[in-house]
């Protein structure tokens, strides 16, 4: 999905803590009659715990909560399976860790054990071994002999031990991969100087190089039909016996066991599907996961679009290509969703006039589209998240990402109101404003107008961006093409469609805002984010890998250069503390206009070189003086940088074999649910 999960979870943090000024109280209840709900769960390292709510569940019709339910359970028996895709070795490593805080029996209040489940609960979120952001090994703070002496202290654990593997053995192999700093130490590693696929730690390939994997896919990049396969999506690609194949993930294929009971709960769904559409749509997903054909998979997708009428959505499959540095290869995700109707009106508006932005879009005439398609945008309440999406989660999505399914069908985009409610009810605390906002007009533009800002933004990028240009007749796919700059380009383009637009009177025609301070509002909040604030999410000497904050930068940098000669962004110290102030809104935004229209030139022309130019030239290096301004001044506040959540709890009511009612319940420890998880949803064999 192209999701805005870094970059709005970022700005949604950095906007509501304007919100707060200097308060340090907590806000991060809600009350319903005599129900306290809080939203913040915990925090540890430097993630922070959340939880969100599901309106209206109670009311829903019983089919309704059945239909919930089967796709609930569908979701989650997938779960292992990004594990495994993220790193060969998570799922030992995750049931050794889970083995051991189940029954270790030693002393469990001491400061090595709160390090353990420290590191435990990281790896949870995190759904393996690497950070889910920077893609970077999370080093324990504890010392191998302990985790040594935490599996010999943990005597009633079921270890997962090969066939006549000793528990030394188990240690001795694990060390290693959890420990050393010179083996796996990146998930996802975009550096243009080294092998790309070899030096990355995903389970996407195995014993092959980037020229190999080149290789494998060239004659696909020359396929120039009307419906290119997204080939390598749904598969791992190995070399056994110096031939190189892929391992396809289906029923009786690579995480077959996982697999087969996603199949059976959508079976159950599809027998009470809201209508004859959605019960083709979960066929065509059965169909797909049962033949691993990547047209099945394009079937399935078309008439994902076209599923219009209901109430209830389910995103399903592999999706995202973010964590394989050549974009082929998707990650598994799901997400359960319910449409908000009252709320979907502002999405509409947008998508009902889609084809205005994309005429009055600043882009060669030759790469817009002469009829934009299909674009259906709503506003969803989540009802439960799993794989890739959480616990780290999107706030917007849109989908699918085959190119010639959105020029052709449509593209679906989906704004998730319960999960940006409890961003918003969550009090960030510290004076986070305070700190970095520089004069009193922009603190109080935040207040007033950040909200909105936000989400028109947010919008803009999912509804209009990612829906918008075309390809040149006879060029590849941005994958093909692009290659590991493909992500940073493509989110940097729709993030550029929607900082153009927002500055454009059209949306205040539309009625989606009353001044022009709401666009202000975001590009201040856009430069300083993309110059500096998101720096606290890397370490001191880092470049910046991740391909949103690449975007981030690379387009704040870009603007800050091309500017310069009219002093458009200003750099200014106060107090010995820096900050990048907007003196022309208006040039800012025909800058903007400016690189939209490069970007688009080069993703539709698939021009590597000025890709890479403009990727390495200014989203990558950092500024290590501002770098640690930066991180010194947000180490003060004690403010987590990342976010996630405890997922809702569906449980059935039973008459005999009958489903007479389903709760939903709202768990309150991180640690429970994760381990319920391990026991319930847990399909896989410890490696694949």
């Amino acid at each position: 999905m192209k999701y805005l999960k870094a970059f709005s979870i970022a700005l949604m943090l950095i906007i509501l803590m304007a919100f707060t000024g200097g308060e340090k109280e907590s806000v991060d209840t809600e009350k319903k009659g005599d129900v306290e709900f809080r939203f913040e769960v915990e925090q540890f390292a430097d993630l922070r715990i959340l939880q969100y709510q599901v309106p209206g569940f109670e009311e829903l019709p019983l089919k309704q909560k059945q239909l919930l339910y089967y796709l609930y359970q569908a979701s989650l028996a997938g779960r292992d399976i990004i594990y495994d895709q993220n790193y060969k070795h998570n799922l030992t490593i995750r049931r050794t860790l889970e083995e051991i805080v189940k029954h270790y029996e030693g002393e469990r209040n001491s400061p090595e054990f709160e390090q353990f489940m420290v590191y435990t609960k990281r790896v949870w979120f995190s759904n393996g071994i690497h950070h889910h952001y920077s893609t970077k090994k999370i080093l324990p703070d504890f010392e191998p002999e302990y985790f040594v002496s935490l599996i010999q202290g943990s005597s009633n654990g079921t270890f997962p031990l090969k066939e006549g593997q000793t528990l030394s053995n188990l240690t001795g192999t694990l060390i290693p991969y959890i420990f050393s700093e010179k083996v796996d130490m990146k998930r996802v590693n975009l550096d243009p100087d080294v092998d790309i696929i070899a030096s990355s730690a995903n389970n996407y390939y195995e014993n092959v190089t980037l020229k190999e994997v080149e290789t494998f896919y060239k004659s696909h990049s020359e396929d120039d039909t009307p419906t290119p396969i997204s080939y390598g999506l749904n598969s791992k690609l190995i070399k056994e016996n110096n031939v190189v194949r892929e391992k396809v993930w289906k029923v009786d294929g690579m995480y077959s066991d996982a697999i087969k009971q996603i199949i059976i709960w959508l079976a159950l769904a599809a027998e009470v599907a809201e209508d004859d559409q959605q019960k083709d749509v979960f066929l065509k997903l059965i169909k797909y996961y049962k033949s691993g054909d990547l047209k099945d998979f394009d079937d399935y997708n078309v008439a994902w679009v076209k599923q219009l009428d209901s109430d209830i959505d389910l995103i399903n499959g592999f999706i995202e290509v973010y964590g394989d540095a050549l974009g082929y290869r998707g990650a598994y995700e799901s997400v359960l969703m319910l449409k908000d109707h009252e709320a979907s009106k502002r999405m509409s508006t947008f998508s009902d006039n889609a084809q205005w932005f994309e005429d009055h879009a600043p882009i060669p005439d030759a790469y817009k589209k002469t009829e934009v398609k299909g674009i259906s945008a709503n506003v969803v309440i989540v009802i439960m998240e799993s794989g890739d999406a959480s616990p780290s989660t999107p706030i917007g999505i849109n989908l699918p990402n085959a190119g010639w399914i959105r020029k052709a069908h449509g593209s679906k985009s989906v704004s998730l109101s319960n999960i940006i409610h409890a961003y918003g009810a969550v009090s960030a605390g510290g004076g986070y404003m305070d700190e970095f906002g520089y004069s009193k007009e922009e603190k109080e533009r935040y207040k007033e107008y950040g909200s909105l800002a936000h989400t028109l933004l947010v919008d803009l990028h999912e509804v209009i961006g990612h829906a918008s240009g075309q390809i040149k007749d006879g060029v590849g796919t941005p994958k093909e093409t692009l290659k590991n700059y493909a992500s940073t380009l493509e989110e940097g383009r729709a993030d550029l469609f929607g900082l153009y637009f927002i500055m454009d009177q059209k949306l205040i025609d539309l009625g989606l805002m009353n001044t022009m301070d709401v666009a202000k509002t975001e590009y201040d909040n856009y430069i300083s984010n993309g110059m500096m604030w998101q720096l606290k999410r890397i370490e001191l000497g880092d470049n910046v890998e991740e391909s949103h904050m690449r975007n981030r930068q690379m387009i704040a940098q870009w603007a800050y250069a091309k500017g310069k000669a009219d002093n458009v962004i200003e750099r200014k110290v106060k107090n010995n503390k820096t900050y990048f102030i907007i003196n022309d809104y208006m040039k800012l935004r025909e800058l903007f206009g400016e690189l939209l229209g490069e970007i688009q030139r080069i993703k539709s022309e698939g021009d590597y070189e000025a890709g890479k130019n403009l990727v390495e030239t200014y989203g990558v290096k950092v500024d290590k003086l501002i770098h640690k301004e930066m991180l010194e001044r947000y180490e003060k506040l004690g403010i987590a940088p990342y976010s996630g959540f405890i997922n809702p709890q569906m449980v059935p009511v039973m008459d005999g074999e009958n489903i007479i009612d389903v709760k939903i319940e709202y768990p309150k420890d991180f640690t429970e649910q994760m381990l319920h998880y391990a026991k319930h949803h847990s399909f896989l064999p410890d490696y694949n």
